[in-house]
């Protein structure tokens, strides 16, 4: 919920000082878990950790934008799926701190303390490579006084959440994050205990369907920019739906590789052209708040996925439950299609 007021804020006191403040915080925050000792403590410290991510991710989005031209979509989907890289070796890179050491069986304290401290200078080397970066940035903005500067800050999210185009392109990526959601959390459990595959096979389909996702979205980017993003949005949208619903008809690893693969291909046509279409449709001057409106709309659809995923499944069954949130992802095309030109 703070990426839109993030994202506004660096419209109005500029990019780089909103930037440098998201990354202080993850330069510094996690050596504050070293200090955890009590579920509140660890509860404020997370709290404070998320707001990094808030204030970073969409402002960095409108820098890419700000700096693309009509390279938008190109550019956008390489920042993106640099993006998802960074988070996937986060988590084997972490594992490996916690059982480096031999005959170590369960971490101790002791080894979550090493990960975070590795965490931390990690967060060190890009506030250094950041600070080298920024120096010469953007020029001081002056004439502007607290009451002016904060006018320009409301009228800036007004302006952007009125502007109808905007918010349905966001809300397309947010449908369709609410199955990358949806498959995160139940394709490995449905591979392992309906499927009756194994443990490797299970993470392999995941695997397979993010590595086609970050391999294509550039190019899908590239696409985008030469001959318009509407119809890739739409194609793609129409792939994730068919792929995802056909899910819970397989029972082997390949037909189930197959429909992974498509639905990556899928989910990169819709994300490399959707924040591409907004930073298109939105003013310069509202780049950041843009990027936060359509950062909170992925950020609800991703989160509210296995929710309604789980509902669905513990209600009904994994192929009604799928087919269901296919049709969500169908329906909501007409809206798209009418509601947005480029």
């Amino acid at each position: 919920m703070f990426k839109l007021p993030s994202g506004a804020l660096s419209d109005v006191i500029g990019r780089k000082k909103t930037m440098l403040s998201g990354i202080l915080i993850f330069a510094f925050m996690p050596f504050a878990y070293l200090f955890v000792k009590d579920y509140s403590m660890l509860a404020a410290v997370r709290f404070i950790h998320g707001l990094a991510t808030a204030i970073y991710g969409p402002v960095s989005m409108a820098v890419v934008a700000d700096t693309a031209g009509a390279k938008k979509g190109e550019m956008l989907s390489w920042f993106s799926s640099i993006t998802i890289i960074g988070n996937l070796l986060g988590a084997p890179v972490g594992g490996f701190i916690l059982h480096s050491l031999p005959g170590a069986v369960n971490p101790s304290l002791a080894d979550f303390h090493r990960a975070y401290i590795v965490s931390g200078f990690a967060g060190l080397m890009s506030l250094i490579l950041a600070l080298r970066l920024l120096k010469n940035g953007e020029p001081i903005r002056k004439g502007k006084g607290l009451k002016e500067s904060f006018s320009n800050f409301i009228s800036g999210i007004k302006e952007v959440i009125s502007d109808r185009r905007i918010v349905i392109t966001s809300n397309m990526e947010g449908v369709q994050n609410m199955t990358v959601g949806a498959l995160e959390a139940f394709l490995p459990i449905y591979a392992v205990t309906a499927a009756g595959l194994n443990e490797f096979q299970a993470g392999l389909l995941w695997g397979i369907q993010v590595l086609v996702t970050i391999l294509s979205k550039p190019v899908m980017g590239k696409i985008s920019d030469r001959y318009g993003r509407k119809s890739i949005i739409i194609a793609g949208m129409v792939l994730c739906a068919v792929s995802f619903g056909m899910i819970p008809l397989f029972k082997s690893f390949y037909p189930l590789m197959i429909a992974a693969v498509f639905f990556g291909f899928g989910e990169a046509f819709v994300t490399s052209s959707s924040a591409a279409l907004v930073a298109d449709i939105c003013k310069e001057k509202h780049f950041g708040a843009a990027m936060g409106t359509f950062g909170t709309i992925f950020d609800i659809g991703h989160a509210a996925g296995p929710i309604l995923a789980g509902f669905l499944i513990a209600s009904l069954n994994y192929v009604y439950a799928f087919w269901i949130m296919s049709g969500i992802l169908i329906f909501s095309l007409p809206v798209f299609i009418f509601g947005v030109k480029e």
